[in-house]
């Protein structure tokens, strides 16, 4: 594979705007060229085109796709690899996990897409003899939306950026990608972004299914999210960039979804028989939680909530000493590193903050240092700004006077992506509300076990209220994420022959169907 530093657009490189950038480190040796907004007009207009042939494949068609974009993944993944460690400061070890991640939801999709009853045909057949008035043959699928601009993460360059879950699963449900690559890892984006349009010409895909674009400034991407053929918009980093896109697509004459996912500070609850028991083995796991990755992950536990006690004193003596024995670990770039530090001195000067670990002064070039601090719940509960997130090894432990402030905590959450608790089947009992509480706060709920990883599943929610996401009725991992590019379509009185293959009496798919209320996988 060759790097070119240039936007791909269908099938044609193009690089007309000498404005370019390199990546962080400029470790590739490649200039980047910015994308200009009428390289944004050709990949959303080529997209648009594709869509019409693209949005009537089949399902076997599209998974044959998917199968050739992760074969084509795990052939190349030591070039890749390699590349993705000189950009991201990522180790070997967790990029060739993160491979495997997105080849595996690229395979999961495929396999969704091979059984295909995710489409959701409903049949409610017609009664022409029905008085006073006949009943209508109605029947209804879920269909494509349309081309889909996808964001790239800074924090995983494979599973959450340019073939990532967002990618997958527009792909998967018949829509044309329009990728926005994230400035931090240009060179492996491009990479893969040329084994995706491979793939696409191997597997007889329409041109333009896939697009690329590279940038570091705004305009480009404020643009493609406001281009009229943009149908839906997929997005994973922070608060600011989400809402600036969710903004942008809300002041379009035919506003359309945002699916942002912004990050969280994922509380974990300890309750009080636990912490008698494992005071210091919880201390020490939840820790390890904590510094995973240099804390770059967005269910990484920020927030950690107990009752005062000796128990609680020796759990955050625990965790304390695993931190302060911690080495500092490099941040996957120099502007998140700088993010990392300045909210570090955030959070030291709020009221009422106590800094345990760290050191707000020392700097080792781009490695975080670790730190942790305290906050009683009262000074917590009267002050929201103790929410925000601090990307990187970072804890804030909040000590709470008993039971009835601990659920007091929880009731003024903002919107998470996980909430953990710790405890006995005792504890559970004794605090079914507060358990009942971070259900309504959170798109995940886990027990006894940390936040950190996110398991690609059918069953798994990676979102949650706001602002973790700008939509808490969707995932942007798991199966259901496909959903959040489709739509209902009805069709009533329709010609056998014209129906979509999924609602044809004669059911060739096999799929199981909902005929009048009910599941089944026969032909009427």
């Amino acid at each position: 594979m060759q790097l070119t530093g240039k936007n791909l657009i269908g099938n044609k490189l193009s690089g007309i705007n000498p404005q370019s950038f390199k990546g962080h480190g400029g470790h590739s040796g490649i200039a980047f060229h910015e994308a200009t907004v009428g390289e944004v007009d050709q990949a959303v207009a080529i997209a648009h085109k594709a869509f019409g042939s693209y949005k009537n494949t089949s399902g076997v068609e599209r998974a044959i796709f998917l199968e050739r974009i992760a074969q084509l993944i795990d052939e190349s993944k030591g070039e890749l690899v390699a590349i993705a460690m000189t950009e991201s400061r990522l180790p070997e070890g967790r990029l060739m996990g993160e491979t495997g991640r997105t080849t595996g939801q690229l395979k999961l999709f495929a396999s969704l897409l091979r059984e295909g009853s995710w489409v959701n045909a409903m049949i409610d057949p017609a009664i022409p003899d029905r008085q006073p008035l006949p009943k209508p043959d109605v029947r209804q699928m879920q269909r494509p939306l349309g081309p889909v601009a996808v964001f790239g993460a800074s924090n995983f360059p494979f599973a959450f950026s340019t073939a990532g879950g967002d990618t997958a699963s527009a792909l998967a449900a018949g829509c044309p990608v329009v990728c926005k690559a994230h400035p931090g890892h240009p060179a492996t984006s491009e990479l893969v972004a040329s084994l995706i349009v491979q793939a696409a010409n191997d597997t007889g895909m329409p041109e333009g299914v896939f697009c690329h674009l590279q940038g570091e400034g705004y305009e480009a991407s404020v643009h493609l999210v406001s281009h009229p053929a943009i149908k839906a918009v997929g997005f994973t980093g922070s608060l600011g960039g989400g809402r600036a896109l969710f903004n942008a697509a809300a002041k379009r004459n035919e506003p359309i979804p945002v699916y942002a996912e912004m990050g969280s500070v994922n509380p974990v609850f300890v309750l009080p028989e636990i912490l008698e028991k494992e005071a210091t083995a919880l201390g020490q796991k939840l820790a390890g939680s904590n510094l995973m990755g240099a804390g770059q992950f967005c269910t990484n536990p920020g927030v950690i909530v107990a009752v005062k006690s000796k128990a609680q004193e020796q759990f955050t003596e625990a965790f304390k000493t695993a931190l302060e024995a911690a080495s500092a670990d490099n941040m996957l770039t120099d502007k998140v590193f700088s993010g990392y530090c300045s909210n570090l001195g955030k959070m030291a000067s709020l009221r009422g903050v106590t800094q345990l670990v760290g050191n707000l002064t020392a700097k080792e070039g781009v490695a975080a240092i670790p730190h942790m601090f305290q906050v009683e719940a009262s000074a917590f509960i009267n002050n929201p700004d103790l929410q925000e997130e601090v990307f990187g090894p970072s804890s804030l432990h909040v000590v709470a006077d008993n039971a009835a402030q601990m659920k007091q905590v929880s009731d003024i959450l903002h919107g998470q992506l996980t909430a953990s608790v710790w405890g006995t089947e005792k504890d559970m009992k004794g605090h079914s509300e507060l358990i009942g509480t971070l259900e309504s706060k959170a798109g995940r709920v886990i027990f006894n076990a940390p936040p950190t990883g996110v398991e690609v599943t059918y069953a798994m929610v990676h979102g949650g209220p706001y602002p973790a996401t700008t939509d808490s009725r969707s995932t942007s991992v798991g199966t259901n994420a496909i959903y959040r590019f489709t739509r209902a379509v009805c069709y009533q009185g329709y010609h056998q022959a014209l129906l979509p293959e999924a609602l044809q009496d004669a059911n060739p798919l096999s799929i199981t169907r909902k005929v009048n209320g009910q599941f089944t996988d026969k032909a009427l």
